[in-house]
């Protein structure tokens, strides 16, 4: 599924597509890409046409499009890619996409006439028009707008730790009162956003903590130095263009991201650890995998 680094690469190559852009045609092929809209496929071709778009904002893997003169309701267009959902840029008039779902056409004035296809092989992704807003605590309610607004199928997604507003004090004091493996906790998208299973591998290796060592049993040191490493890997990741394994995870462009060359722990199965050289072993957890290394990763002898 794509993580934050994923989706933010998809955000960075809309944004400047879509700000101003407006919308002169919209094709719903599939209406199983609406399942978060809760509508019909003509209503929502309808509240979208002749609109316009004034940014690309991320929450976590959440992406949304503002409309413009959206009265005194404000909404945007709210996209979930799900498991495989895409979001590319294409020529007008290209041909349909293989899986496409929904297209956009726009007239932007500087980049002329373009097309924003959904395409979605599993169909497990969405778009949606849903109001906008205010956020709680005053900040801006994604990157890539300073708008303190987010669309109300957001308001339970944490900030993500790279967001400016995100806060590690109040981050520490959740971790501090949770019972569970802080891998899990680290995937609860309403304690922090944007971390996937592959992220979480990674970071947890990166600091040395067990998958299934208990959140409250983690020192306000290892706190810190497991938020210093969740940052560094989502931003190697971004720098990377995300992880790509297969066709499914690609840029706006079409194109693939290459962190999956810097993994150290997702998917390396019995292969030496980039540390210590010892294998790294493979769990399962939940309908998934962790990835860790036995040595380096040790699981604390509390008790609990």
């Amino acid at each position: 599924m794509p993580e934050l680094p994923e989706v933010e690469v998809v955000r960075a190559g809309l944004a400047p597509a879509v700000s101003g852009a407006r919308i002169a045609a919209v094709t719903v092929l599939d209406e199983r890409a609406l399942t978060r809209h809760g509508d019909s496929g003509p209503s929502f071709e309808r509240a979208l046409m002749g609109r316009s778009f004034t940014a690309a904002v991320r929450r976590g893997k959440f992406l949304w499009l503002p409309l413009a003169h959206s009265g005194p309701d404000p909404q945007a267009m709210i996209a979930h890619l799900g498991m495989s959902g895409q979001m590319l840029l294409r020529p007008s008039g290209a041909p349909v996409e293989r899986h496409e779902r929904v297209r956009l056409d726009l007239q932007h004035p500087t980049h002329g006439e373009l097309a924003v296809v959904f395409a979605d092989q599993r169909t497990f992704g969405s778009l949606a028009i849903d109001a906008l807003e205010p956020t709680p605590d005053g900040a801006a309610g994604g990157r890539g707008d300073a708008a303190a607004v987010a669309p109300r199928q957001v308001a339970h997604i944490a900030r993500d730790p790279l967001d400016p507003a995100f806060r590690d004090g109040v981050f520490r004091s959740v971790l501090a009162r949770k019972a569970s493996g802080i891998k899990r906790v680290l995937l609860d998208q309403t304690v922090v956003s944007g971390i996937g299973n592959i992220y979480a591998d990674e970071s947890l290796w990166a600091a040395r903590i067990h998958p299934e060592t208990l959140a409250l049993d983690l020192s306000t040191r290892a706190v810190n130095r497991l938020l210093a490493e969740v940052r560094a890997v989502l931003e190697k990741a971004l720098a990377e263009g995300g992880t790509s394994f297969d066709a499914q995870y690609v840029n706006v462009n079409g194109q693939a991201g290459y962190f999956a060359h810097s993994l150290n722990a997702y998917g390396r199965t019995g292969e030496p650890c980039a540390r210590c050289g010892r294998p790294i072993m493979r769990v399962s957890f939940t309908n998934r995998s962790s990835h860790y290394c036995p040595r380096c990763q040790r699981l604390p002898s509390s008790g609990r």
